[in-house]
């Protein structure tokens, strides 16, 4: 057994975090599916940007498109949709096998939305409409705003992956509209069983941030904690996960057939060259939850892996070390929202530049 196949006997799933129409035709994703146990796929317009200026195969639908959509969004949507569509269905054994909980490919609402609650209400089911997928997740970003949107397309039975999540405190409040959203869905008389939601963690960008606070602080104290903050963040929203989904806030709804909001370990392909290529996978492998692998990642941990049940041990020094970085004034929570903000920023980028590509 390989280590990727390894990770999957431990309660862990493995998401692809790239997604195209070469990955598609040449039968990249159904061999790893098969041979690496991928059992999910995420995208985002970072994803998508690349996927048009790196494949061959949408130069025809293009210029069909530019002949006959005058939109460019709509023209953008025709194009990745289809991918969307594809890689649902290469998953949906995976789906099926899995009882709805895992096989999930995942479309981004714009970015522009981030803030609009109503209207990213309004584009997620849009959106869902249009790929007519069971195995689908639409992508919402954990801002406020998006959070109270959550809230209702769950109510509504819309399967989503909260993404843009940099803090245990924007995680938690994920984990609390989903209890919301579930709650209000079994008032209406409708069945959760169906429901299904992720709360995508990022963790690379964390330690990006936090280390160059770190540099700047120069203590051996502070420079001892560099590359710590992810992980231990990740460790610790893993017990907020555990208090809230296999606790009594939780019961009430599992007995009516809802799911926990798995964790989804996303940014799992390190920076910093320095660190260990694995450095956001080894330590975080654990029962009911996912990560999101770039290819080079997967591929790392396919050469080189060494799997272990991991996400609950070390606890304790997690804490400590978060204790330590507060001492040392790095404050999580602003770190948290700084990176939001910037997320936001760098795919409402990319997502102008998808546009300019397709014009």
């Amino acid at each position: 057994m390989n280590a990727t196949l390894h990770v999957t006997t431990l309660g862990q799933s493995l998401w692809l975090d790239n997604l195209s129409r070469s990955l598609i035709r040449d039968g990249t994703l159904a061999r790893l599916i098969a041979e690496d146990g991928v059992s999910g796929v995420t995208s985002n317009p970072s994803i998508f940007q690349n996927a048009l200026a790196s494949s061959p195969y949408y130069a025809d639908d293009l210029a069909r498109l530019k002949a006959s959509e005058p939109d460019v969004e709509r023209r953008y949507e025709a194009l990745v949709i289809p991918d969307i569509r594809d890689a649902c269905d290469l998953l949906l054994p995976v789906f099926e096998r899995s009882g709805g909980n895992d096989g999930y490919v995942s479309l981004e609402v714009a970015p522009r939305w981030a803030y609009d609650a109503a209207r990213t209400v309004a584009e997620a089911q849009r959106l869902s409409a249009a790929v007519d997928r069971r195995n689908l997740l639409i992508k919402v970003p954990g801002t406020p705003e998006g959070i109270s949107a959550f809230e209702s397309l769950t109510t509504l039975g819309i399967n989503v992956n909260v993404t843009l999540l940099f803090s245990i405190a924007q995680t938690q409040a994920a984990f609390d509209a989903y209890l919301r959203g579930l709650a209000a869905r079994v008032r209406a008389g409708a069945d959760v069983r169906a429901s299904h939601a992720v709360a995508s963690l990022f963790l690379s960008r964390v330690d990006t941030l936090v280390d160059t606070q770190l540099t700047a602080i120069g203590t051996q104290e502070a420079l001892s904690l560099r590359g710590k903050a992810a992980v231990a963040m990740a460790k610790l929203a893993y017990q907020h996960y555990l208090d809230t989904f296999h606790g009594a806030a939780f019961a009430t709804l599992a007995q009516q057939g809802a799911t926990p909001q798995y964790l989804l370990w996303a940014s799992s392909g390190v920076k910093n060259p320095d660190y260990h290529d694995l450095l956001y996978v080894e330590p975080l492998i654990g029962r009911e939850t996912i990560n999101t692998l770039p290819d080079k990642t997967l591929a790392a941990l396919r050469d080189h892996g060494k799997p272990e049940p991991s996400v609950e041990n070390g606890m304790a020094e997690a804490a400590a070390q978060l204790d330590e970085l507060a001492r040392q004034g790095i404050d999580m929570e602003l770190v948290g929202h700084t990176l939001q903000v910037d997320g936001v920023k760098l795919f409402e980028a990319a997502y102008q530049k998808l546009l300019l590509q397709t014009g």
